[in-house]
């Protein structure tokens, strides 16, 4: 599918948005909780005692950090004008590739309700959970889903406006606002 240039534009500061945000953000912060599973203390409780669950949720932090840095500084050196592909195609790109390759999966996805592109609506549950959360201010939600062997951790981190280059294409949108998060599907090992 081809998109208007301003939609790659605006991709790109979709995703690039949220690395001056992940800097304020610790790697402790307050995690969302599937308050239809489970309790915040359950929850809490859990962390402590699965290893593993805290190894992935370190993983999302890791690859969220990657991620986003890399698109704001492809973007700040290298767009010049809404006429050059925006640097979240790179990051789209790195996302389908450690889908292909197993790793994990990511997707950027709206939480404004007018996404620039149709596919990064909320679709599943947890995006629409994650949405919800993510424009009542909290900057991480997850969820962990399946059982045993099967669990993954499903994680949203926010994708805020970073840049004036977002605003030109997001323009019902100021520096700081949030336009979405990411979505991450990763296996808890």
């Amino acid at each position: 599918m081809i998109l208007h240039k301003r939609t790659w534009l605006g991709l790109a500061c979709f995703g690039a948005a949220a690395a001056a945000l992940l800097a304020t953000v610790s790697t402790g912060v307050a995690r969302g909780v599937d308050a239809g599973t489970e309790s915040n203390a359950k929850a809490e409780v859990e962390a402590e005692t699965d290893p593993a669950l805290e190894r992935t949720r370190e993983q999302v932090q890791m690859l969220d950090g990657l991620y986003k840095n890399a698109v704001v500084s492809i973007t700040t050196r290298y767009v010049a004008g809404q006429d050059e592909q925006p640097a979240i195609m790179v990051a789209q790109d790195i996302f389908g590739a450690m889908r292909k390759e197993g790793w994990h999966s990511a997707k950027l996805v709206d939480a404004t309700g007018e996404p620039l592109d149709d596919a990064n609506a909320p679709r599943t549950d947890f995006e629409k959970d994650a949405a919800r959360e993510i424009n009542s201010g909290k900057p991480y939600f997850d969820r962990v889903v399946g059982e045993g062997n099967d669990r993954r951790l499903l994680a949203a981190t926010v994708v805020p406006v970073v840049m004036q280059k977002c605003a030109d294409c997001h323009t019902h949108k100021k520096v700081g606002e949030i336009l979405g998060f990411i979505r991450y599907d990763i296996p808890i090992k």
